[in-house]
């Protein structure tokens, strides 16, 4: 394009853009409704007309459940205590449960770069032991930090600290 032509498309624009604004910021602010106002104030005076007995009869034929304040209040009670309950009953159930000890296991991969804390991190997630920081130490405490064998392991949670480590370093 000639610096020309550029000029004038440019000018072209701009010129759009002000009547566009213009039109924008000085036309009028509220859309224009498509129905007749007598409908309008038919639609209204209808609207208004409806009772307390007709609004609930209404609403009900369209699958709307009507409740007053103290119905409300009432079923709103009714569901905390049945909540109440539901919670009682799992917390015994939780109770008797915790007699018996879950063990959990997993096959741990041990890839070239990984570091203890990385394995830590990971025995954790898996519900192994409950602080991977905490292995990090002890592993750095027996000084085995690089001594980590990449490899596929098998662990669970029954086991000590001490057997982790003596099955996942060298």
């Amino acid at each position: 394009m000639t610096p020309n032509s550029l000029r004038s498309f440019a000018a072209g624009l701009l010129v759009a853009a002000i009547l566009t604004g213009g039109a924008y910021f000085f036309g009028p602010s509220e859309a224009k409704s498509t129905e007749k106002p007598g409908n309008k104030t038919e639609n209204a005076a209808k609207q208004k007309m409806l009772t307390d007995k007709e609004m609930i009869d209404l609403l009900s034929s369209k699958g709307f459940v009507i409740n007053t304040e103290d119905e409300w209040s009432d079923q709103l009670a009714a569901a905390a205590k049945a909540n109440e309950k539901k919670e009682e009953k799992s917390e015994e159930k939780s109770n008797k449960e915790t007699g018996e000890k879950v063990v959990y296991r997993t096959i741990l991969t041990v890839s070239m770069g990984m570091t203890s804390i990385d394995v830590g991190n990971a025995l954790e997630r898996a519900n192994i032991i409950e602080s991977g920081i905490q292995f990090y130490k002890d592993v750095e405490k027996r000084g085995l930090a690089n001594e980590l064998r990449p490899g596929t392991f098998e662990v669970e949670s029954g086991m000590t600290t001490d057997e982790i480590i003596s099955v996942i370093f060298k």
